[in-house]
């Protein structure tokens, strides 16, 4: 593992946000200024429609702006913001003994005596290395495995859809983003927590209800899996929750939801990784070259919780932007980190 910035702890006198977030004293005037300029029609030209913004320093709530009609209790799109959540939810089930990392990922259709699937381990997937084919394109359906599998014949069971694919590398020697990983990951945590109703409420139990996270709402299929690359909508204050979650190391107001070398696990970027200039952990994304610590979950059209450590700074982004859109949403949000300090 590389060495990492440490994560700060939650400053002295500054109440955990299980119910209220605490508001900090104002933000710089360049930081509210850059975040209104965000909402203005050059702003929407130049990043996409933005949503919300959420600015959360030294654990405050010091940036809070929503575009017209959305407020503080509207539930807003994660799209592949839910892998990062995915991947707590998993480390619960690590750290309890109940799923192992380096075992081959216990996946009903790779358990063929000569299927080389079988090789497969739950960390390869985690780390997006299954080897498994696939086509993560968001645009050309009738090439496109994502599109096929949410919106086409996988969309009954995304897991069963995206664990048939075979190989076209051996396990562990490519990375490979792919939205049928997440999925099958989901399947193998269903299979471990049990169906819908008992899966949501392990989500609830062991990751919301601690940190005060009561809007999201996970969308699962008819298999029963939640889809876990895709779908777990929830307010933009609750996103914050779960940002501030990792940046405190997986800990919150004296309880562990996860331990710290989970966190770790997610933030560790993989050395020889770089997915169109962005660095890639497990199921969290990095930029390279920065001493600041800066992880990332990260969703289609612009969804971000940007988690800075060595400024104690979470900011959540939710937007309806275009890939075109997301260099200047990186600089926009890389503009905004460098106006808070440690």
């Amino acid at each position: 593992m590389t060495d990492l910035p440490p994560l700060p702890g939650q400053p002295a006198g500054v109440p955990w946000p299980t119910v209220d977030w605490p508001a900090g004293q104002d933000a710089p005037a360049e930081a509210t200024a850059l975040v209104e300029a965000a909402f203005a029609p050059a702003g929407t030209e130049r990043l996409g429609p933005t949503n919300a913004v959420l600015v959360v320093h030294g654990g405050q709530l010091v940036v809070e702006r929503y575009a017209p009609g959305i407020d503080p209790t509207t539930t807003l799109k994660s799209w592949s913001v839910a892998k990062s959540i995915l991947h707590t939810l998993v480390g619960v089930l690590v750290a309890d003994g109940r799923l192992d990392l380096d075992q081959p990922a216990p996946v009903p259709q790779w358990q063929g005596a000569d299927d080389p699937r079988r090789a497969i381990t739950l960390d390869h997937l985690l780390h997006m290395r299954s080897g498994l084919a696939w086509r993560e394109d968001y645009v050309d359906a009738p090439r496109s495995d994502v599109i096929e599998m949410l919106f086409g014949s996988g969309r009954p069971d995304v897991a069963g859809y995206a664990a048939a694919r075979p190989l076209a590398h051996p396990p562990g020697s490519t990375y490979y983003y792919s939205s049928g990983t997440s999925c099958i990951v989901s399947a193998i945590t269903r299979d471990v927590v049990g169906p819908p109703d008992a899966y949501e409420r392990f989500m609830h139990e062991v990751l919301f209800d601690p940190i005060g996270m009561t809007s999201p709402l996970p969308k699962f299929d008819a298999a029963g899996t939640w889809i876990g690359s895709s779908y777990c909508f929830a307010t933009a204050r609750d996103f914050a929750r779960f940002g501030l979650l990792q940046l405190r190391g997986g800990a919150w107001d004296g309880r562990t939801i996860v331990p710290r070398a989970w966190v770790d696990h997610a933030r560790t970027p993989q050395p020889d990784v770089l997915d169109e200039g962005w660095g890639y952990g497990a199921h969290w994304w990095s930029l390279p070259d920065r001493d600041d610590g800066l992880f990332f979950a990260n969703g289609h059209e612009g969804q971000f919780i940007w988690i800075v450590p060595a400024r104690d700074l979470v900011i959540v982004r939710c937007g309806l932007s275009t890939a075109a859109h997301s260099p200047a949403l990186v600089a926009f949000l890389d503009q905004l980190t460098t106006h808070f300090g440690a």
